[in-house]
């Protein structure tokens, strides 16, 4: 019975545990629940901010636990002195908009890129939905249901994405593990496709392993482990562009990966991990119609104005447990509802949606790896989306990319004459994050008007 009590002692240590040198908050922000031709219900849900972004310092005080894009390791020789000598802090009402540019009102989010704090700059920001309570992450059920969302990238320039997305991470954010405190409030629990390595807690232990100070961002870096789940991106997208995705694995739920199974690209295992990184894609420019969407009144989707996007999630019964079959996408601009447009690629049968043949016809016509059929494609996605998901609203910027896969010719070895290497009017030197950081440090993004429900029910038409 002793060894009981101490094994139990031990399983009490471990786990985030949250200080007190600030007052937790989470803005409210609204969504809606709709049925029928726009009859909908506000739900008075919740944002909450990235455990990364915040502040982890010594129990008690106020020292740096990570500091910059390193460990102290004074206070962490490793994960479990981490735990038992640091706190992840609150963030209280000034912290949202003064130190990490985010702003909640009503039912509308801003996210603001560069913000110069009292303390730091700070880069960017990852925001999740609380459910009403506070204490869960809201789960979305997509399956045979539409999202709609209104949206301004007009403040969005080249190598910058305001993206909405969804991933399959835990509703309790990663309470369960023994002894966590730590968990939705403070927004614990992150995972998506590209199995990050710089999460810096996975399932409540710190995640410094092997940690590699990142060379080019002062803010972070990589841990041994990964965190890996099915992503469904919604909205990628500045003013130049915009695309969403379908990123299927071979998981149920979250998973802290390792070695091989995160796919990492330093490793050359991209195709060899648990995840699709490269995803199923619907990107008008690449898929054809470079006249679709962008900056001005001569494009059909004018990214200088804002816009209504909707999202619907078809499946091959019109049940809710159904199988997915189709991913379809509106817009609604000036009052005027707008067709999403068709491919135009040799290859590629006209689609103005994500099926399963578009996506292997792609992969084919685009000399890409079939990834997306390897991981169960949209069977295995649609499984996913149907044990809920949680949203994901960020602004980022890419330091190993330069967001070229998203705006301008990528990759940079091939011509961009190729089907599916232009991706976007961007230049192939655009950005590099020291230059935009400098450059545009007050861009931001604008979500508003969230709505889940029933086909048909969320957009005037």
């Amino acid at each position: 019975s002793a060894l009981i009590v101490l094994v139990a002692c031990a399983a009490l240590t471990l786990g985030q545990k949250t200080g007190t040198e600030k007052t937790n908050l989470n803005p409210k922000l609204a969504i809606e629940e709709c049925t029928g031709n726009q009859n909908c219900q506000k739900v008075n849900t919740m944002v909450t901010l990235d455990s990364n972004w915040r502040w982890y310092h010594n129990k008690g005080g106020y020292t740096n636990c990570y500091d910059g894009n390193h460990w102290d390791s004074s206070y962490c020789s490793d994960p479990a002195s981490c735990i038992r000598n640091c706190e992840l802090e609150g963030v209280d009402s000034n912290d949202w908009r003064n130190t990490y540019g985010v702003d909640a009102s009503g039912d509308r989010l801003t996210l603001k890129f560069v913000t110069q704090g009292q303390y730091s700059t700070n880069i960017g920001s990852r925001t999740y939905l609380l459910d009403q309570s506070g204490d869960k992450y809201y789960m979305f059920q997509l399956l045979n249901k539409e999202f709609t969302f209104d949206v301004d990238v007009s403040n969005l320039p080249c190598g910058l994405n305001g993206a909405l997305y969804f991933v399959e991470m835990p509703e309790d954010g990663g309470l369960s593990f023994p002894g966590n405190e730590a968990g939705p409030e403070y927004g614990t629990g992150y995972c998506d496709a590209q199995c990050p390595h710089d999460i810096k807690f996975i399932n409540g232990e710190a995640n410094m392993e092997d940690w590699e100070p990142s060379p080019t961002d002062p803010n972070a870096g990589v841990g041994h482990y990964g965190a890996c789940c099915q992503e469904m991106d919604i909205w990628e997208a500045n003013s130049e562009a915009s695309a969403y995705t379908l990123h299927p694995c071979d998981i149920n739920g979250q998973k802290r990966c390792e070695g091989t199974e995160c796919g990492d690209n330093k490793s050359g295992d991209r195709y060899n991990g648990i995840c699709d990184k490269d995803g199923c894609d619907f990107h008008s420019f690449r898929l054809g119609n470079k006249q679709f969407f962008g900056p001005g009144s001569n494009f059909e989707v004018d990214s200088t104005k804002p816009m209504t996007v909707v999202t619907q999630f078809i499946t091959s019964d019109g049940t809710d447990n159904g199988e997915l079959v189709e991913v379809r996408r509106i817009y609604v601009q000036n009052g005027k509802v707008i067709q999403n447009s068709f491919t135009d690629v040799n290859g590629i049968d006209s689609a103005d949606s994500i099926t399963a043949d578009m996506c292997t016809q792609s992969k084919t016509a685009f000399n890409d790896i079939d990834d997306f059929s390897k991981k169960g494609g949209m069977k295995v996605m649609g499984e996913s989306l149907g044990r809920g998901h949680v949203l994901v609203m960020s602004l980022w910027d890419d330091h190993e990319a330069h967001m070229l896969w998203l705006d301008s010719n990528y990759p940079l070895d091939r011509d961009p004459s190729e089907p599916g290497v232009a991706r976007g009017n961007c230049p192939t030197d655009s950005g590099d994050p020291a230059d935009v950081e400098n450059s545009v440090p007050n861009s931001n993004v604008v979500f508003s008007k969230i709505r889940i429900g029933t086909i048909g029910s969320t957009y005037p038409h």
